[in-house]
């Protein structure tokens, strides 16, 4: 298996910023964030981690509720744009840069969230299983743990070899590959902007629902729950996403 380190490219990031933050997806954002809420149940006031915060999409969201929020990203262009976005907005947001296998704050948060696939990007299963770790030392006893990816079941249903879509102006090709037994992703991204062309591989895991949740016991966690989308319904043949609740 080739080691890919796409997620440590900030030219990647850069360039497929515009369709990875769509305007629907910050459209989506205060939705997002009201489900958030009404599934976990946070204290008001509470004290949120946004790991791979991205722009800050949902962090701003949170902070907006009240909430206070720390969001973390490896990709300093990405938290430039999200301080600029709190800032305009009168909200305070710490923004922490800094890569998720090594982000540790021992007791600090009642919440973590890691939303929108950001969790799996690492060959060595070991880095994975650090991540949770870390946020496991992070959270408060009783503090939860929302992780919100695509599950190895719901893609099974849906999987597509080659997909296409555009977005102002910009036209984006997928090819996808499963390999390692239904545990490993490897993707061929083309972004086509006039007459630019850019190319990327990206790679991530797999997880099953069963997988995911092994992996967050063996961090410590407890009271695993498991989710087919972010208002709470089961994880079955309907599932739009694998979304797993875990509490310290």
């Amino acid at each position: 298996m080739k080691d890919e380190t796409w997620h440590d490219n900030d030219d990647f990031w850069g360039t497929m910023a515009p369709m990875l933050f769509t305007e629907q997806h910050w459209k989506a954002a205060p939705e997002d964030a009201e489900q958030i809420i009404n599934l976990l149940q946070p204290p008001p006031g509470a004290a949120v981690l946004d790991l791979c915060c991205g722009p800050g999409r949902h962090s701003l969201e949170l902070a907006q509720r009240g909430f206070r929020v720390t969001g973390v990203d490896r990709t300093t262009a990405y938290l430039e744009i999200a301080r600029v976005r709190a800032e305009q907005a009168g909200l305070k947001v710490e923004f922490v840069e800094e890569d998720m296998r090594r982000f540790c704050r021992p007791g600090a948060f009642d919440l973590a969230l890691m939303m929108y696939t950001s969790f799996g990007y690492f060959e060595a299963p070991a880095e994975n299983q650090t991540v949770l770790d870390n946020i496991h030392k992070s959270l408060k006893p009783g503090g939860a743990l929302l992780i919100d990816l695509m599950g190895k079941e719901v893609l099974a249903r849906i999987f597509q070899e080659r997909v296409w879509s555009e977005e102002g102006g910009i036209l984006f090709l997928q090819e996808h590959k499963v390999s390692q037994n239904w545990s490993w992703m490897q993707n061929r991204w083309i972004l086509i902007r006039g007459s630019e062309r850019f190319e990327f591989a990206v790679s991530h895991w797999l997880y099953s629902a069963a997988e995911l949740v092994e992996m967050l016991e063996a961090s410590g966690f407890s009271q695993v729950q498991v989710f087919g989308n972010l208002e709470g319904s089961d994880y079955d043949h309907t599932a739009r996403r694998l979304v797993a609740v875990a509490r310290k």
